[in-house]
C-alpha cells in the first residue's frame, strides 16, 4: 500500500518558487525601455512580467508575448510572437527585438532594470514605481 501511494504522489508535479527575473523586483510594473548600448531609445517599447514564465509587452509597432524560465540573474527569451502590424518605426522594432533576444543577464534596482550580456551590451529600462 505505501508503495503505491508513493507512486501515486510522485505524479505530482512538484511546487517550484518562482525563481526568475518577475520574483526579484521585476513583478508588477511596466518597465519602458530608454536607451540600448548607451545610446536613447526614442520609441516606444515596454517589458512586463505577467506570470513567473512569461515576458511580454508593446514594441513600437506590435504587441508580444514570450516564454522566460530561466532563474535570475540569468535572462533568456524564448521565441517572441508578435501581432503583425506595420509603422514607421519597423527598423526601431526589429532593434528592440534583436537586441533583447541577445540579453543573457539582468539586474533590478528599484525603478532601474537593466539587461545585459557578457560582451558589454546593455538594455535599460525605467519603471514610475
Amino acid at each position: 500500500m505505501r508503495f503505491l501511494i508513493l507512486s501515486l504522489l510522485s505524479f505530482i508535479p512538484a511546487c517550484q518558487a518562482d525563481e526568475t527575473l518577475r520574483a526579484y523586483g521585476a513583478a508588477d510594473k511596466v518597465w519602458v525601455l530608454s536607451e540600448i548600448n548607451d545610446a536613447p531609445f526614442t520609441a516606444n517599447a515596454t517589458l512586463t512580467f505577467p506570470d513567473a514564465e512569461t515576458i511580454a509587452g508593446s514594441a513600437p509597432c506590435n504587441r508580444y508575448t514570450a516564454g522566460m524560465t530561466v532563474p535570475y540573474p540569468w535572462f533568456e527569451v524564448g521565441p517572441i510572437a508578435a501581432t503583425k502590424r506595420g509603422c514607421p518605426e519597423l527598423s526601431q522594432e526589429a532593434l528592440f527585438f534583436q537586441t533583447l533576444t541577445e540579453m543573457s543577464l539582468s539586474e533590478v534596482l528599484g525603478d532601474i532594470l537593466i539587461l545585459s550580456t557578457p560582451e558589454g551590451q546593455k538594455m535599460i529600462f525605467r519603471s514610475d514605481g
